[in-house]
């Protein structure tokens, strides 16, 4: 199952709610207290994740790949850290 969130708020409320009792996983992923499996995600993760910039998505889905708590930190901690690399 998946859930699309508007607001940070909204994620940790989900969030909160169908992993008590559960086990949480990584890139949103969680079990609920029945075993069922479930994905917390942001809007703005699926906005990026879409974006027509290709280099731009493959940064966020890397990002996301190696966020293993990547529901509890704000789109916009989340938009920062795939930000392009800048060579100085």
């Amino acid at each position: 199952m998946q859930v699309d969130c508007e607001s940070q708020d909204e994620v940790d409320r989900y969030w909160a709610t169908l992993s008590e009792g559960g086990e949480e996983g990584p890139c949103g992923w969680l079990k609920d207290r029945f075993g069922l499996s479930w994905q917390i995600i942001p809007t703005a993760l699926t906005e990026l994740l879409a974006d027509p910039d290709q280099d731009k998505s493959q940064r966020v889905m890397k990002a996301m790949l190696t966020m293993k708590d990547r529901h509890r930190r704000p789109a916009e901690s989340r938009r920062a850290s795939v930000a392009p690399h800048r060579r100085g």
